[in-house]
Order: structure tokens, then sequence, then C-alpha cells
């Protein structure tokens, strides 16, 4: 599981160190691609082949279903860590994330999420204020 708020600089080769907490989880590699909300999403092996079993269920025949995978997929990319923990995140993933040098690895149960720090503050302070009222919403789910 991963859980927790960590606070690291991505170097101008675009690598970034993954906490050592989260590199136990991942093994050797996973699965980094385009994520909601102006991030990146993070998947152990075992967490990505999970999600692509449910992708594939969505019916071909409905826009948005292409759309989401058409997108989601072809900014993914397998990763590995170098000896120092760091990964190297493609171009193109920084700029969907806008991430230029102060970042926040953020643990989020079965994935990571990979945020530009300023993005992150924003999100989290917006988050805070509504807290209360997004709990309550959550009966819905169950919780």
């Amino acid at each position: 599981m991963f859980m927790g708020e960590y606070r690291h600089t991505i170097d101008i080769k675009g690598r970034l160190i993954i906490p050592a907490k989260f590199r136990d989880d991942l093994g050797n590699n996973f699965v980094m691609t385009r994520g909601m909300d102006g991030c990146l999403f993070g998947y152990p092996q075992k967490e990505w082949e999970l999600l692509q079993e449910k992708l594939q269920k969505l019916p071909l025949t409905k826009k948005d279903a292409r759309a989401f995978v058409r997108f989601f997929y072809s900014a993914a990319t397998e990763c590995d860590f170098d000896k120092q923990g760091r990964v190297s995140i493609p171009k193109s993933l920084r700029g969907h994330a806008a991430l230029d040098k102060k970042c926040v690895v953020v643990g989020v149960s079965n994935r990571f999420e990979i945020w530009a720090e300023d993005r992150w503050d924003e999100f989290s302070k917006e988050v805070e204020v509504d807290f209360d009222d997004i709990a309550e919403k959550m009966i819905d789910f169950g919780l």
C-alpha cells in the first residue's frame, strides 16, 4: 500500500528519487502514465495488469472510453530505478504534470502520484477547505 507525502527535486535530466518505502513495493520496475488533475500515476506491475483487465472491458463503441484508453496508454511507460533510487521521467510526462524542479510524491493506496509542488499545494488547500463536505458525500460509496 502506498501512503504518505514526500517532497523531492527533479534534476535537469528529468530524474526523480522515488521514496524507498515505495521502491520496496514497486520491485524492479513499474508503469508510469498520465494521471488526472495534472499529475502522473505510478503503478506496480501487478496493479497495472489489474487495471489493464478493466480497461480492456470498456466498450469500444463508446467515444469517451476510446478517448480515455488512448490518452492513458499512449503516455504509459515502463520505468526502472538507477542505483540512487531515481527514475527517469520522459519529457512528455514531465510536460503533462508541469514537473520542473520541486515535486511531491504522494501515496494513494494501490498507486502513487507525482505532482509539481505548486499544483499539489494548491490542490491540497482546495480539498482541505471542502474536506468535511467531501467526506459526507463518501457515505454514498459505503464509507
